[in-house]
């Protein structure tokens, strides 16, 4: 919590010495288009998710059994890291650098420059660095998801929407299916048949590209309407 109080403090300066404005311009009031935005944003997403691991496990075979040791607070605990997790990365990659940039070098850039750290910082943190198979795997999948989440922050001028989408699909990865680096949640698995290699890559392409385009298409006719 202290790094997300000591981002906004950074964040807050950068916007002031380089604009003259201060953190409101990054759309973190809310509103009732915002609280709509991010409903819809966790919701779309969460499904999402549940859609590709339901897909995916079911090919695999898994078998998937409640942690019946589970509690309440273990859930919102869990819940707390998991967004804590995703505002930081948020106020980093959707935050005052890329209103700042957006200024400086253009929307399109400044959107694709996003996106291209936010692969390579998961680089780091999945340990991937030194494996090529691995980093190029990272990189396009992370990449691809904070190019959405950039061109979200870009149409909507708030961060409702970014966090919603990237918190919806962390949520149920890593709380209900215990996918993540915090170990078992709601539900654990206990047998796994690896996949076919093609079903690998359409799932993989899947997981990449179905989101990201439904909601590129989706803000375009926002924009276009006026909304």
């Amino acid at each position: 919590m202290i790094g997300i109080v000591i981002e906004i403090a950074v964040s807050w300066f950068l916007l002031w010495i380089f604009r003259k404005e201060n953190p409101l311009v990054l759309g973190i009031m809310p509103t009732k288009v915002r609280m709509a935005q991010l409903l819809s944003g966790l919701m779309i997403s969460a499904l999402f998710c549940l859609l590709y691991h339901y897909v995916k496990y079911n090919l695999s075979e898994a078998i998937w059994k409640i942690n019946e040791g589970y509690s309440w607070m273990q859930g919102l605990s869990a819940s707390w890291w998991t967004l804590k997790g995703v505002l930081y990365e948020e106020l980093i990659f959707r935050g005052a650098l890329l209103y700042l940039a957006i200024k400086w070098i253009g929307s399109q850039r400044a959107v694709w420059i996003s996106a291209a750290a936010f692969g390579i910082y998961h680089w780091f943190s999945y340990s991937a660095f030194g494996n090529v198979q691995m980093m190029i795997y990272v990189f396009l999948l992370t990449g691809s998801w904070g190019w959405m989440f950039a061109y979200s922050f870009l149409k909507t001028r708030s961060m409702y929407l970014p966090v919603a989408l990237h918190l919806g699909w962390n949520l149920v990865t890593i709380v209900i299916l215990s996918n993540g680096p915090i170990g078992s949640q709601l539900l654990t698995i206990e047998e796994v048949v690896p996949i076919e290699t093609v079903q690998f890559v359409l799932l993989f392409l899947f997981q990449i590209l179905a989101l990201p385009m439904l909601l590129y298409f989706m803000l375009r006719r926002l924009s276009a309407n006026g909304k």
